[in-house]
C-alpha cells in the first residue's frame, strides 16, 4: 500500500500521514451486504451513560463479511477491493459463479479479476481458503477458525499474519503475529496470504477532529482530575500521581491480565514473551 503525506497549509494538515487508498478499486458498496449500524455513544437500553468518551461521529453502515467461506468447492471471482470503516483491512467483494456476491477480508497482494476458493483441498494459493491439515509447513494465513465451521476469529486486522509451524496429530502449530506460538485444530480453516493494508500503522491523524470524526470524544487525564474522581488525581501542581491505575484502582502496568488456569492454557506452547508455559 502506499501512504500520503500532507502538505503543512493548515494545522490539521502539518503532521497527518493519510492513506493513497491505492488498492481501491471503488468507493460504492454493494448494497445487499450492508446493514444499519446504531451508533450508541456509550449508552445502554436504559439511555444512561456507561462508557466515557464516546458520541457523535459518521454514520456508517457494517459491511456483511463471509469469515466462514463456507461455500466450498466453487471459484468466485474479485469485482473489487474496497474500504470498510468497521475495521482496518480492506476487504474484497467476490461474486461465485452462481451469481451471488460475498465480502471477504482482502489479502495483501489481492487483484480485481482474480480468482479465489475454498476447499478442503484447494491450492494453497493468495486468497484461497482450505482446511490447515491440508496446507504445507511454513504457509502465512490468516482468518483462523479456532472451531471447525465457526468461522475466522483470529488474525484479520491489518497487516496480520500468522505462521504454520508445525503439525501434530489433531493440532496445527501457528506462530501467532505477537510471537506466542499455539495450537490450533487442525480441522479448522484459514486463508492463505497476508491481510491487507499493512502501512496502516504508520498513518498519523494530524489533529483531534479526525477522532471525532470516529466517534471518540476527548479523554482527560487521571493525574488532571480531583482525588476524589481518580486515584491518581489531586497533589499541588504537577504532581505525579503514582502508580498508573484505572479509575477504579486497578493497576495499568505490570499485573498479569491472564485469568489463571484458563482452559487454553493447555493450547499454548510459548507465551509471546518467550516463556514457556508449565504443563
Amino acid at each position: 500500500m502506499a501512504l500520503k503525506k500532507y502538505k503543512p497549509i493548515t494545522a490539521g494538515t502539518r503532521w497527518r500521514i493519510g492513506n493513497a487508498y491505492a488498492e481501491i478499486t471503488t468507493h460504492d458498496p454493494e448494497k445487499s451486504l450492508l446493514e444499519p449500524q446504531k451508533n450508541t455513544a456509550g449508552r445502554n437500553f436504559q439511555g444512561r451513560r456507561v462508557s466515557r468518551y464516546m458520541g457523535g461521529g459518521n454514520k456508517h453502515h457494517y459491511r456483511i463479511i463471509d469469515f466462514k467461506r463456507n461455500k466450498r468447492d466453487m471459484s468466485a471471482t474479485v469485482v473489487s477491493i474496497e474500504y470498510d470503516p468497521n475495521r482496518t483491512a480492506f476487504i474484497a467483494l467476490v461474486q461465485y459463479t452462481d451469481g451471488e456476491k460475498r465480502y471477504i477480508i482482502a489479502p495483501q497482494g489481492l487483484q480485481v479479476g482474480t480468482t479465489v476458493v475454498a476447499g478442503d483441498n484447494v491450492a494453497p494459493e493468495v486468497g484461497n481458503a482450505l482446511l490447515m491439515k491440508n496446507m504445507p509447513l511454513g504457509t502465512i494465513i490468516h482468518n483462523i477458525e479456532l472451531q471447525p465451521n465457526q468461522g475466522g476469529k483470529m488474525v484479520r486486522s491489518a497487516g496480520a499474519s500468522a505462521q504454520l509451524a508445525n503439525k501434530e496429530e489433531k493440532y496445527a502449530v501457528l506462530k501467532m503475529p505477537s510471537g506466542e506460538l499455539r495450537k490450533v485444530l487442525i480441522n479448522c480453516y484459514a486463508t492463505v496470504g497476508v491481510v491487507s493494508n499493512s502501512d496502516h500503522n504508520l498513518e498519523t491523524a494530524g489533529k483531534a477532529g479526525k477522532n471525532r470524526w470516529k466517534g471518540i470524544r476527548p479523554r482527560v487525564r487521571g493525574v488532571a482530575m480531583n482525588p476524589v474522581d481518580h486515584p491518581m488525581g489531586g497533589g499541588e501542581g504537577k504532581a505525579s500521581g503514582g502508580h498508573p491505575r484505572s479509575r477504579t484502582g486497578k493497576y495499568a502496568k505490570g499485573e498479569k491480565t491472564r485469568t489463571k488456569g484458563k482452559g487454553s492454557d493447555k493450547l499454548i506452547i510459548q507465551r509471546r514473551d518467550g516463556k514457556k508455559l508449565a504443563k
